[in-house]
């Protein structure tokens, strides 16, 4: 589908709910890869069904058309962005202005834009997933601490940029997911040396030092260090010590 060149459409921003389908608006209405979603009316449906006919859409004095708003910060500040697809859309014919948005006549996606917590874990199962976005023809970007990465690009397909942000992030959540603290670990205490954890009860774990001292220390005294990839406590944290019978 073309934007009409006879127009300037305006570009806004919103967020979408994502099934195996595609694309729908908050209130349920579903979007079609290569056509434009055209405003209906509710006001006339006792059941908020969208009325089409009713009257020209949108009017100044109605809250019909397809709303977006004038910047994604607007979409954070609300929490409307929360785990939900968001994008840059195009929006042309009646266009009503609003101090943080528009309501349009016609809109189509121009971009998604993706956090990497919308996505499955593997690589597989995001290709899979994103196999419902390409037929949208638009370009789709993943949010990184630093800019939006492509991802898929019309005309390229998949981007390496974005892939292989997935990728790192995707091995950073695995090693998170490794980092509980289990039976048989080490843990460096600090000013006494390695303990091996022999047991992990009530809050509360039982580690056991090279000259078979025992230590009750804790749980939440025990912390991932990044820097020395590895367990440490203070001793300060220790609440009991024993010698191993």
């Amino acid at each position: 589908m073309n934007i009409p060149d006879y127009i300037s459409p305006v570009v806004g921003y919103r967020v979408w709910q994502w099934d195996d389908a595609g694309i729908r608006s908050l209130n349920g209405e579903r979007w079609h890869p290569g056509k434009p979603l055209a405003a209906g009316c509710k006001a006339a449906s006792r059941h908020a069904e969208v009325v089409r006919g009713t009257h020209d859409t949108p009017q100044a004095d109605c809250t019909c058309g397809v709303y977006a708003t004038k910047s994604f910060d607007h979409l954070h500040r609300t929490g409307y962005d929360l785990r939900r697809i968001c994008s840059a859309v195009w929006l042309w014919g009646t266009v009503v202005e609003h101090k943080f948005g528009w309501r349009a006549q016609f809109a189509y996606p121009k971009s998604f834009c993706l956090t990497s917590d919308t996505l499955p874990f593997t690589l597989a199962a995001i290709q899979s997933r994103l196999e419902t976005l390409i037929p949208y023809s638009t370009d789709i970007f993943v949010a990184s601490p630093a800019d939006n990465l492509p991802l898929w690009t019309r005309g390229s397909g998949y981007e390496q940029a974005g892939l292989d942000y997935l990728v790192e992030v995707r091995k950073q959540e695995f090693e998170r997911r490794r980092r509980i603290l289990q039976r048989g670990d080490r843990v460096a205490v600090i000013g006494r040396g390695i303990a091996i954890v022999r047991m992990i009860y009530e809050g509360q774990v039982c580690a056991v030092l090279s000259n078979q001292t025992v230590l009750e220390i804790g749980r939440k005294q025990i912390v991932w260090d990044e820097a020395n990839m590895r367990w440490e406590a203070n001793y300060s944290g220790v609440s009991r010590t024993d010698r191993a019978g």
